[in-house]
């Protein structure tokens, strides 16, 4: 360890001498190298600026889209809104395609469709607790609306498969 030197303070009125000990940053240390000596604290405390990340839009703003939203997604008929539960959920299963085959993707897509699903789930049982239907015959229905649903590409894959379309007949037009 260090050898440490005593220090005596020549200008005060008595001398005085300390023998400075190492301390530790533990207040309460039961080394007995760590008690007593000279501790320093400084008169203010040492602060340092708050990091702040980008600023983000105000809760205001963000509540105000949500509500938009949700008076779109309300407007429609509960027909619409299982269609295009059923049209995000495919979506979402090729974003996931996407991820697994490590094609270019967007990251943020699968908080956006999970979101917007589950506000149309929750209109959608809004609407069932108007009817009076209670949780269990509620899970009941959409078991048998699960079963009912045919499979069938989701829109982005329609799209894709047109492009794909376009390109070719181009091709042979030339």
């Amino acid at each position: 360890m260090m050898s440490l030197s005593p220090i005596s303070i020549a200008s005060s009125p008595s001398p005085a001498t300390f023998t400075p000990k190492l301390f530790s940053p533990f207040p309460n240390s039961s080394s007995s190298f760590f008690n007593g000596g000279l501790r320093l604290q400084h008169a203010y405390p040492l602060r340092l600026p708050l990091l702040r990340s980008p600023r983000k839009p105000s809760s205001a703003v963000m509540m105000a889209k949500k509500d938009e939203e949700l008076k779109e997604i309300r407007s429609k008929t509960t027909e619409q809104i299982n269609e295009e539960i059923i049209d995000l959920k495919g979506d979402l299963l090729m974003l996931r395609l996407q991820k697994s085959s490590r094609n270019e993707f967007k990251s943020s897509e699968f908080r956006l469709m999970r979101k917007k699903i589950a506000r149309m789930l929750t209109v959608k049982r809004e609407r069932e607790l108007e009817e009076g239907i209670n949780k269990r015959l509620s899970r009941k229905l959409d078991r048998k609306w699960k079963k009912s649903i045919v499979v069938r590409p989701p829109p982005s894959l329609k799209k894709f498969k047109e492009e794909a379309e376009a390109e070719r007949k181009a091709e042979q037009s030339t």
